[in-house]
């Protein structure tokens, strides 16, 4: 269908728009301005705060609304808006005000892009289409973590969110490509054929789905433990390899990104293929098991290609964890109406861990030094491992989960 394959350019073109500059806002920061590693954590936990506080409004307003196209459109253009204040005004209360913008957008992509897929295809090829959205998410984030290393090395760190604006501009182009005829929004709020519709115009709301079911709370637990410990990794290693190497941290932190990203194509496609068949349990120890390990590997040594090289395992979880989540939320969901909300509200939880990650770690880096933020964050990482294989049920039903 003609809407599928703009999911599939939506998914590309929204890869480094989603989050707004990640990464290499710590590098620009670092290498370009020269901030400490404890205001570079600030900022970035204001973005995460400003999604933490928009996810669950975001995703009531994604089940209720049939202009989905909409917002996602509008939502990357405000995020290049933002992009371009952190270039022009790069000092602290105008970074703070545009990751701030950056962060509540980033809290209406992933629903509404979910909520789109399940309304064009259905609960029975859900997690083959997000497997495809999360391969070509990953697809865009090598080629734009490739173009972005190169703007930050041959040009300047700052070119980076130049190309975040370009991209934004470009994603929000891309949503005409689906069909707003092609989805249905009952399907798109986790509704079946046979479940109580809303009355037209009634806006779902309420968060008694999410404190009534034992399993979702402990997969947003373990999951909000996961966040925590793997958030502030990323932006750690990029410090550390733009020591000393002002110009080319930009094409370090691209190579890293490339390496994740390159393992989280396949992974996608594994839980796209295998998902149903093995069920979600286990792929999730899985992405869950590497983290730790991660977290103790960055201490070992400093070497610029050994660290991208640690990378390969960050792909692994990520890869796994990002298509999973939208997958368990919907078994968890199924036939409530509160789709968005659910991943609205469970986002907003893990957010807060992610949030916190960034500034507690680079506290610690200003106190202890990096070796000793990476080892607390891989204890963290052994704690989410063991509340999942412990606590959390699997969540496929049986129809689902038989080979």
């Amino acid at each position: 269908m003609r809407s599928e394959k703009g999911l599939d350019w939506v998914s590309f073109l929204l890869a480094d728009v989603q989050g707004g500059v990640g990464p290499f806002l710590a590098i620009y920061l670092w290498s370009s301005r020269h901030w400490d590693a404890t205001s570079i954590g600030v900022i970035m936990t204001i973005g995460g705060a400003a999604t933490v506080a928009t996810r669950a409004p975001a995703g009531a307003f994604v089940d209720w609304t049939r202009r989905k196209r909409g917002v996602v459109a509008v939502g990357a253009l405000l995020v290049a808006a933002g992009s371009a204040a952190l270039g022009l005004f790069p000092f602290f209360w105008p970074a703070a005000a545009a990751q701030t913008l950056i962060g509540a957008c980033d809290a209406v992509f992933p629903p509404a892009i979910a909520a789109i897929s399940l309304g064009v295809v259905g609960r029975a090829y859900f997690a083959e289409r997000i497997g495809r959205n999360e391969g070509f998410n990953h697809a865009g984030n090598v080629v734009t973590a490739i173009a972005a290393g190169l703007a930050g090395w041959l040009v300047a760190p700052v070119a980076v969110l130049w190309l975040v604006v370009l991209l934004a501009c470009v994603s929000a182009l891309a949503l005409a490509m689906i069909d707003p005829s092609e989805i249905d929004h009952r399907a798109a709020r986790g509704l079946g054929a046979d479940d109580d519709d809303f009355a037209d115009g009634e806006r779902p709301s309420g968060l008694r789905v999410i404190f009534e079911s034992r399993p979702l709370l402990i997969f947003t637990a373990a999951i909000t433990l996961f966040h925590f410990a793997n958030a502030a990794m990323l932006p750690l290693v990029g410090e550390r390899l733009s020591q000393g190497r002002d110009q080319t941290g930009s094409l370090f932190m691209a190579a890293c990104i490339v390496a994740a990203q390159a393992v989280m194509i396949p992974m996608a496609a594994i839980v796209g293929a295998k998902a149903d068949l093995w069920g979600r349990k286990p792929l999730l120890l899985v992405g869950f098991a590497v983290l730790p390990i991660r977290g103790v590997l960055y201490t070992l040594f400093d070497d610029p290609l050994y660290l991208v090289s640690i990378q390969l395992l960050d792909g692994i979880g990520a890869g796994l964890f990002g298509a999973l989540f939208f997958i368990v939320i919907d078994d968890l969901t199924e036939g409530t109406g509160h789709y968005s909300l659910a991943l609205g509200a469970s986002g907003a939880t893990w957010g807060v861990g992610a949030a916190l990650s960034n500034v507690v770690a680079g506290a610690l880096v200003d106190r202890a030094g990096f070796d000793a933020a990476f080892l607390f964050l891989a204890a963290v990482a052994t704690l989410a491992f063991l509340l999942l294989w412990l606590g959390m049920p699997e969540s496929a039903k049986p129809a689902s989960s038989a080979a």
